[in-house]
C-alpha cells in the first residue's frame, strides 16, 4: 500500500491567452515531470478533489461537498468531453464512510465536470479514464463557501476510507493558487431577485496574484501546519487572493487525505511556483511522498 499527492494549479487560458514561450515551456515541464511521476507510480485509484465553474453545478441545488458515483467531463476549454472511470462501488462506499464521519455530502450518480477536473486527469495522468478516480467536488465559487477547516476535514475522512482500500493511491488537488478571473457573480435583491437567479449576473472583477500569500499558504501546507491553516478566514482569503482562491480548498483537503492515509507519515515538497498574469493564476504545483 502507497500514496502519491499531486496538487496542481488549472486555467481555463492555457491555448487561449498564453505568456511569452519560455514560461509556456517552463511550466510545461513541471507538468510533464508530474506526468512521468504518476506513470511510474501507476496507481490502482485516484482520489481527485476538484472545483466546477457554474459548467456542472448550478445554483438551483449547489452542494458545498459532492462525490461522483459516475461522471462525464463537458469538455471545455480544449479538454476531452466524455466519461471518467468511476468505480460505483468504491464510490458508494466511500460516501457511507465520508457520511458516517459527520460530513454533510451529497452524491451524484450523474455528475458533470468541466476542466477543474479534466485538466488535471489528461495532463497527469494522460487521459480522463486511464485510471479508475473517485471525484470530490468542493464549491469554491458560489457564496457561502465552506471554511479550511471543514475542506481538511472532508479529506481527513476521504483519506481515512483510502487507507482501507490497501491500493496504490493518487491523490490530487486541483486548483488555485490566486486569482479571480472575470466570472458570474450572483448577486439576488430579495424574493423578486432571487426568482430571476440564473439572469441576474454580472462579471466579477480582476484581482491582481498575490505572490507572497501563494507562497505563504504552500508554505503551511509543506509544514502540514493544520492549525494555521484552519484559521484562514474566507473574507480573507476573498481580500487577499481574489475570490476564486478559494479553489485552494481542494489542495488542503488533497493534503489532509494524504496525511490521515499514511498516518502523517509523508514530505510535501513545493515543486513549482510562477505568478502568471495571462493565465490570471498564481500558478504551483506540490508532491506529498511517502516519508
Amino acid at each position: 500500500m502507497s500514496f502519491l499527492l499531486q496538487c496542481l494549479s488549472h486555467t481555463p487560458l492555457k491555448g487561449y491567452v498564453d505568456p511569452l514561450p519560455d514560461v509556456v515551456d517552463e511550466a510545461g515541464r513541471i507538468v510533464a515531470t508530474l506526468r512521468a511521476e504518476v506513470e511510474a507510480f501507476d496507481p490502482e485509484i485516484v482520489f481527485l478533489f476538484a472545483p466546477d465553474h457554474y459548467n456542472g453545478f448550478f445554483l438551483d441545488a449547489m452542494p458545498q461537498l459532492c462525490i461522483g458515483t459516475s461522471a462525464t467531463s463537458v469538455g471545455d476549454y480544449m479538454t476531452s468531453p466524455g466519461p471518467l472511470d468511476v468505480p460505483r462501488d468504491i464510490a458508494e462506499a466511500c460516501a457511507r464512510h465520508v457520511v458516517a464521519a459527520d460530513i454533510d455530502l451529497a452524491i451524484s450518480y450523474r455528475m458533470q465536470v468541466d476542466h477543474g477536473f479534466a485538466q488535471p486527469l489528461e495532463e497527469i495522468c494522460g487521459s480522463l479514464a486511464r485510471y479508475p478516480v473517485i471525484p470530490l467536488f468542493i464549491n469554491s465559487v458560489a457564496p457561502p463557501v465552506i471554511s479550511f477547516r471543514r475542506a481538511r476535514q472532508f479529506g481527513e475522512a476521504v483519506g481515512e476510507f483510502a487507507r482501507g482500500l490497501g491500493k496504490r493511491t493518487l491523490i490530487i488537488g486541483s486548483g488555485g493558487l490566486s486569482h479571480n478571473p472575470p466570472g458570474p457573480q450572483i448577486a439576488p435583491a430579495g424574493p423578486e431577485g432571487a426568482e430571476r437567479l440564473p439572469a441576474r449576473r454580472h462579471d466579477s472583477p480582476l484581482h491582481p496574484l498575490n505572490p507572497q500569500w501563494d507562497e505563504a499558504f504552500m508554505a503551511n501546507l509543506a509544514r502540514q501546519d493544520w492549525a494555521a491553516l484552519d484559521a484562514y478566514g474566507n473574507a480573507a482569503i476573498t481580500a487577499a487572493a481574489g475570490a476564486s482562491a478559494h479553489e485552494v480548498k481542494t489542495w488542503v483537503a488533497a493534503n489532509a487525505a494524504m496525511n490521515a492515509a499514511t498516518g502523517g507519515h509523508y514530505q510535501v515538497q513545493s515543486r513549482y511556483y510562477r505568478a502568471i498574469p495571462e493565465w490570471i493564476a498564481g500558478f504551483a504545483a506540490l508532491t506529498g511522498v511517502t516519508a
